[in-house]
């Protein structure tokens, strides 16, 4: 969804282990079109969008890449050649590293940076960062004494990117390109609260459609164009970065497909008002075999887990604690037609699991 500003169900992509089938070379990326353009690309860190070499990245508008192709975690520790889904690569190269991960992608966006900030660049930095396997440095581990050891091991991964995002803005002010580069942070998804997270007021976390797995931190970031320090309460998605960022650059998305991401600066300049999507939609399958979905429309949101619906008012009630389902059954009769009409015109799951197909 973010390199393609397309619902990835467009595709057939409805859980994590779809990216092993490669997304379709049909599909448009950011990169591609940014590059036709004149814009150096370049990608450091996960890449899960296929393992073979026509998905790979620097077949996919990139002109660099420096990290590793699985879906999925990878050891921040052991980095040498192991096989080609979990090596580390530098572009098409496998190569032994040492270090740790977190930290060796830092350093590989300053150097991107330094390199190419007398052209426009794209640089797509995907940490793995704080994905399982739950390690850290010495160095970061010895910042916390919460009293669970697990939480202690996920808040030092985390300041560990946190620092080196830091490193990636002092290189861009270093470079003298600080106010003219718009920055998009955001998470994939909510914490896993297993793994040591805490989401607050949201309900639940990874893996589940309530808040606390779908609202994530979302940070924009381009002196001079944007305002400090305001706050959009206006719902956005993925695939808006993809519409954004070519508004930003002066450079028109693919006439001749759907398009679900929008350009999202007038909403942020305070320049208008009005919503940027009459719904936001989700679908995934759970173990395979369930599938379960959201939509968001306004306020409300209705969610389906294997046919049982509940319905939230998020303005009243972020914490989905009230299940408003049985008060108000036309509009949950209204928000199913909707997703039905938008689920009828994504594509059939790409690629089933073995177990699916025996």
């Amino acid at each position: 969804g973010l390199m393609t500003g397309r619902y990835q169900q467009r595709f057939g992509f409805y859980t994590a282990s779809d990216s092993r089938a490669g997304m379709p070379v049909s599909e448009i990326t950011i990169a591609r079109l940014l590059k036709q353009h004149g814009y150096v690309t370049g990608v450091i860190g996960k890449w899960h969008l296929g393992y073979e070499a026509p998905y790979q990245p620097l077949k996919r508008g990139f002109d660099e890449f420096c990290g590793f192709l699985g879906h999925g975690g990878h050891d921040y520790f052991d980095l040498k050649i192991r096989d080609p889904v979990t090596a580390i690569y530098r572009n098409d190269q496998p190569v032994n590293e040492t270090g740790y991960l977190t930290q060796n992608f830092t350093r590989e966006a300053v150097s991107f940076i330094e390199r190419h900030h007398e052209k426009p660049f794209f640089l797509y930095l995907p940490y793995s960062a704080v994905h399982a396997p739950m390690q850290a440095p010495e160095e970061y581990l010895e910042r916390f004494n919460t009293g669970d050891e697990k939480r202690d091991t996920y808040l030092a991964m985390l300041a560990c990117m946190d620092d080196g995002i830091a490193e990636v803005l002092r290189a861009l002010r270093r470079t003298g390109v600080d106010d003219n580069t718009l920055i998009i942070f955001l998470s994939d998804n909510g914490g896993a609260i297993p793994r040591g997270a805490n989401n607050g007021v949201l309900r639940a976390g990874k893996h589940s459609l309530y808040e606390g797995g779908i609202r994530v931190p979302f940070i924009v970031r381009w002196p001079g164009q944007l305002p400090a320090g305001a706050v959009c309460s206006e719902p956005v998605i993925c695939q808006d970065v993809f519409t954004t960022i070519l508004a930003a650059a002066g450079v028109k998305p693919p006439g001749d497909r759907v398009i679900d991401g929008k350009n999202m600066l007038p909403v942020l300049r305070g320049e208008t008002t009005w919503r940027l999507h009459d719904s936001l939609f989700w679908a995934w399958l759970r173990r395979n075999t369930n599938e379960e979905w959201a939509i968001r429309r306004g306020k409300w949101k209705l969610l389906s887990h294997s046919g049982a619906k509940e319905l939230y008012d998020l303005q009243a009630d972020i914490s989905e604690t009230r299940d408003l389902a049985k008060q108000k059954p036309e509009l949950v009769k209204e928000l199913t037609k909707i997703f039905e009409e938008w689920r009828g015109k994504m594509a059939p799951r790409i690629k089933r699991s073995r177990k699916e197909r025996s």
